[in-house]
């Protein structure tokens, strides 16, 4: 990796550890998504750094991925991101962590279709910057 993607990768990482520590917990599925949701965006905004594009302070993640597309496509998944993007929340008060759209925390099956998602998104960047 080179260094213009080192923090962001740095803390990436964090965040998919810290969902697969916490992935088979049943109580801690909203926690799960976003480390997942967090793990994209920061795999996201590496990718445009390694690639001397600006890096926005947007956590939307259709939207960074449509930047990238215009890089190259990762052929992902865009419904499910969609889906992951809409975790993200700008408060960290307890009712908004890891809260679905419709109010819900997400299944543990969901939870786990996140992670799985994205360790993808993971291997996606890791085997395009090498």
């Amino acid at each position: 990796m080179k260094d213009k993607s080192s923090g962001w990768v740095f803390f990436a990482e964090k965040d998919v550890v810290a969902a697969i520590t916490l992935i088979d917990n049943a109580e801690l599925t909203g926690e799960v998504a976003f480390h997942c949701q967090q793990a994209i965006e920061k795999y996201f905004k590496a990718y445009l750094a390694e690639n001397d594009k600006q890096v926005r302070k947007i956590h939307d993640l259709v939207k960074l991925y449509s930047e990238i597309k215009n890089i190259k496509d990762w052929n992902i998944d865009e419904i499910l991101l969609e889906d992951i993007g809409k975790i993200y929340t700008e408060s960290r008060y307890p009712d908004d962590i890891g809260i679905k759209p419709d109010g819900l925390l997400p299944t543990q099956e969901e939870a786990q279709k996140y992670l799985d998602f994205a360790k993808k998104i993971e291997n996606l960047f890791k085997d395009l910057v090498r």
